[in-house]
């Protein structure tokens, strides 16, 4: 089985990035492949630009995430009530891709802030995800609140508590993958 993950954050020392090495971590206990996907070199979306064809950034993180993905992990923070501009741009863009990665796979939707915990920007995450055709994973819901006393300056996650949970959120996401794949 591989895995990907997409952080919605492009700072260097990210929570969320850090959350995506811990499930890194996890998985590479499970012998599972994890493939992070950058996203960062993703121009804004633009219908002008996309009727000239897909740009060479977008097709290539596509396709990095539709080689390593049976199964994908979004970790990313709460801008403004919502998801982050940097992962709904990229969702956009991948959304017009032939064959887009997002269809029919298993989600896992993750976030960490240091307040509530990423609830609002998941719930409208799911309702993207819906016209992508993706299966997100109901529960158990990673939502990581407080985060200040879970990471390290490096955004290295350091809680063992938090990290047990994501244990079991991995291992839910790998079972409904094998569901979806039977």
């Amino acid at each position: 089985m591989k895995i990907a993950g997409i952080s919605g954050s492009l700072r260097k020392h990210s929570t969320n990035k850090g959350v995506l090495r811990a499930v890194a971590k996890i998985l590479a206990e499970k012998g599972i492949e994890f493939t992070l996907v950058d996203i960062s070199d993703i121009p804004l979306y633009n219908q002008d630009v996309n009727t000239q064809g897909i740009p060479a950034s977008v097709q290539q993180a596509h396709d990095q995430l539709a080689a390593a993905a049976e199964a994908i992990v979004l970790a990313s923070p709460e801008y403004n009530y919502s998801v982050s501009g940097v992962l709904k741009n990229a969702i956009d863009w991948f959304s017009r891709v032939e064959n887009q990665a997002f269809n029919g796979k298993a989600v896992s939707i993750m976030g960490a802030s240091p307040g509530l915990g990423t609830s609002r920007m998941q719930y409208d995450l799911r309702k993207i995800l819906v016209f992508l055709n993706a299966f997100v994973l109901n529960k158990p819901e990673v939502m990581i609140g407080q985060s200040g006393g879970k990471f390290d300056d490096e955004g290295n996650l350091t809680d063992e508590r938090t990290t047990e949970y994501l244990r079991k959120a991995v291992a839910a996401l790998i079972d409904l993958s094998r569901q979806l794949n039977q």
